[in-house]
């Protein structure tokens, strides 16, 4: 069974930092790619960060370059995603999703296949 439980939302001031972790069952590390998607009240879902079932790989949204770091730590069979500086605009709830893909060395901001419940993530200016 592919389980996905985020953590580590909260209420920040602007320029402050997070981190969200995504425990996720071992199946879900093993074959595929992990992506962190966020949605703000009254706006889509956007893809923010993944990686690859190679870890070699990532790929972030242009807003959070430079700012959030996504990893994994397979001892701990969790993602992380690191955010700093972070913005009002970050606000949003965040969610951890696997995405199937054949491919070991690809990852897609586009699409999750399993899905977490979500963390809140609040900045205030």
């Amino acid at each position: 069974q592919l389980k996905l439980v985020e953590s580590g939302g909260g209420l920040v001031q602007s320029g402050g930092s997070l981190r969200l972790s995504c425990l996720a069952s071992r199946v879900a590390l093993d074959y595929h790619a992990m992506v962190w998607f966020r949605q703000a009240p009254g706006k889509e879902r956007e893809g923010v960060s993944c990686i690859s079932r190679s870890g070699k790989t990532t790929d972030y949204v242009d807003s959070v370059k430079g700012r959030f770091t996504i990893s994994v730590d397979n001892a701990k069979n969790t993602v992380y995603l690191q955010m700093n500086s972070l913005k009002p605009e970050d606000t949003a709830v965040y969610y951890c999703a696997a995405q199937i893909t054949a491919d070991r060395t690809v990852c897609k901001l586009t699409n999750g296949d399993y899905w977490g419940q979500g963390t809140q993530v609040t900045v205030s200016s």
